[in-house]
């Protein structure tokens, strides 16, 4: 967490998890940090102060206020909202935010697919197996599940993010390994195009938070 964040972020009592922070000063940071990265068009809508709230809270860990908003801190995030709402970019700028031993890359779907294609089975180990010297697999948010498509390398067909989320799901029961998931589905479309194993297993290792339905297109 950077000095920034620690003035905004401020933990009283460490014994009982509870902290004390600002929200108007949380939504500052990042809309100044998404200036910055972003552009000087970005802002942050008041219409989705809701959704960026329950963000904060997953990433500071603050569990009286998860457990009220019925947040398990154990899980993983899956943002969902329309095309444009901001997904990508709020994840990216909650980082900040999270401990840095639960920290997570950015990581696109598409781009995963892409690689698939190109490199094959070897690109899932990227993704599902565990680095020398640690205990559980590292943090991804794979960005707009379900932009990327059925992938063939050498006539072999795989959905590679389902079976990505699969062996994640493996880890996340063995290690408590956290994955992040952002999407413009809905929950039918990812039964649809993932089956339903997969689809219950995303059950058990997200937080489904989403964007209001009504929130501007951002691009």
């Amino acid at each position: 967490m950077t000095n920034h964040c620690k003035s905004v972020v401020e933990t009283y009592q460490i014994i009982n998890n509870v902290k004390n922070y600002s929200f108007s000063k949380c939504l500052s940071y990042l809309e100044y940090q998404g200036k910055i990265s972003y552009g000087q068009s970005f802002e942050i809508s008041e219409i989705d102060h809701e959704t960026i709230y329950k963000l904060l809270i997953y990433a500071i860990k603050d569990k009286k206020e998860a457990y009220r908003l019925n947040l398990d801190l154990c899980k993983g995030i899956l943002l969902s909202g329309t095309i444009g709402c901001g997904k990508t970019s709020i994840m990216s700028l909650l980082r900040p935010f999270i401990n840095p031993s639960l920290d997570y890359k950015m990581k696109s779907c598409r781009e995963i697919a892409f690689d698939f294609a190109k490199n094959g089975f070897e690109t899932m180990t990227n993704y599902n197996q565990i680095q020398h010297k640690s205990t559980r697999l590292a943090g991804y948010c794979f960005d707009d599940l379900g932009a990327e498509q059925q992938i063939k390398h050498y006539g072999n067909d795989c959905n590679v993010m389902a079976e990505i989320l699969i062996s994640r799901y493996e880890h996340f029961v063995m290690n408590n390994s956290v994955t992040h998931l952002t999407t413009n589905l809905s929950a039918t479309e990812i039964e649809n195009f993932y089956g339903n194993r997969v689809r219950s297993r995303m059950r058990a290792m997200f937080n489904l938070i989403a964007f209001d339905k009504e929130t501007k297109d951002k691009r």
